[in-house]
């Protein structure tokens, strides 16, 4: 969990310092805590737009980039999106939760958004290679580009890039860690298999 000091770090490293309220939009941000370390997550009162672990590299850019796309200022505070993700996230963690209703707001290119999309079709607890994901877009050549518009994904867990793995079996890249990644395809694997014997 972090401090309150550690928080008011980051706000003053990232978010906007002299916020102005008359720009079209005001998202806010507040963090999550959960077993694989915090998040920071931004919203505004309907949609979510970003989902990330505070460690991730180049998170500044990141939130610099989505300030820039939406003409808007980031600052802390509390919107009914950041109290549904922070629930459902508290429910997946849990082994409750394998598909998440949260509404979301992505930024991206077409391609993007068809690959993200495309994520949220694999099922829990299942895992499909780089290669296998581009084929079943339609786009069996183009697997790197598949892979670099899965590491552009803002919101982590809830569109599930960490499903996608290398065809030799290995856990390829993750923009919160590989560790993370290994966690949560383990984590995911698990509670399919207890449903499973549950419903057997």
């Amino acid at each position: 969990m972090l401090t309150d000091e550690t928080k008011q770090i980051f706000y003053q490293a990232l978010l906007d310092k002299n916020p102005d309220k008359d720009q079209h939009l005001v998202l806010k941000t507040s963090w999550i805590d959960t077993p694989l370390g915090p998040m920071v997550a931004i919203a505004d009162d309907q949609l979510l737009y970003l989902l990330e672990f505070i460690d991730r590299r180049k998170l500044e850019r990141e939130i610099e980039r989505l300030r820039h796309r939406t003409q808007s200022v980031i600052v802390p505070g509390d919107s009914p999106l950041l109290t549904s993700i922070e629930a459902e996230l508290a429910s997946y963690f849990a082994g409750h939760l394998k598909a998440f209703k949260t509404p979301l707001r992505l930024l991206g290119s077409p391609f993007q958004q068809l690959v993200w999309d495309a994520l949220t079709q694999i099922p829990y607890g299942s895992t499909l290679s780089y290669a296998e994901q581009a084929t079943s877009l339609g786009k069996p050549r183009a697997t790197r580009a598949v892979a670099n518009a899965n590491g552009a994904n803002q919101i982590a867990i809830v569109i599930p890039c960490h499903r996608i793995i290398n065809s030799n079996g290995e856990l390829g890249g993750y923009g919160g860690g590989i560790s993370r990644k290994k966690w949560l395809i383990q984590h995911e694997k698990i509670w399919n298999i207890d449903d499973a014997l549950v419903g057997s």
